[in-house]
Parts: structure tokens; sequence; C-alpha cells
């Protein structure tokens, strides 16, 4: 199976607009809809799933699970009410882990 599928998981209005770009779009409203979306599509071998931020802040431990497998990238992006800045932060951590030192900006003390 050809690994090319992109999914996006969150509140209707963050990720409705996806759909015209081909995605499949997963509308969830509470925190259980979200896992049992994910872990549904990280069994149908999609590529990515991206998770609007203010669905991903409830279900941080079942993304995490998913932390150290190559596939599929599980990306974290700015729901409706705009960013949380949490995915921001996975990003920071994942590069800092990668070089052993913050190299992304917006983070001085």
């Amino acid at each position: 199976m050809s690994k090319n599928k992109i999914a996006v998981i969150g509140d209707k209005a963050s990720v409705m607009g996806f759909k015209v770009l081909g995605c499949e779009a997963v509308a969830v409203s509470d925190s259980e809809q979200a896992r049992v979306a994910l872990r549904r599509l990280v069994r149908e071998d999609y590529a990515i799933v991206y998770v609007a931020e203010n669905t991903a802040a409830d279900i941080l431990d079942t993304i995490n699970e998913y932390a150290d497998q190559p596939s599929p990238a599980i990306v974290l992006i700015p729901g409706s009410q705009g960013s949380l800045g949490i995915g921001m932060e996975k990003m920071r951590r994942a590069a800092e882990k990668a070089v052993g030192v913050d190299i992304l900006p917006g983070n001085e003390e």
C-alpha cells in the first residue's frame, strides 16, 4: 500500500478547509473521538496526520505513543482558535534532541 495519504484531525471549523486539498478531514468533538481517529489513521497507513493544537492538547499522551515511529508524521497545527504554541514546542524539543542545542528562534530568555 502506498503511504501518500494525508489526514487532519480537529474541530469541524479547523479541518473542513483541508477537504478541498484532498486530505481526509476528521472532525471530532471530544478527546475520545480524537484518540479513536488517530489510532485508525495510524493503522490505515497515512503518511502525515495533522492534528489541530486545541484537539492535540487533550490527547498528547496518545500522540506521544507514536513519537518514535517513522510513520505517520504527526504534525500539530494551529486550530481555528489560533496557535497554542504546542506544535512549536514539540518542534523545538525534537530539534534540540537532534542537534543537542535549541536552534529555533523565539525562545530567548
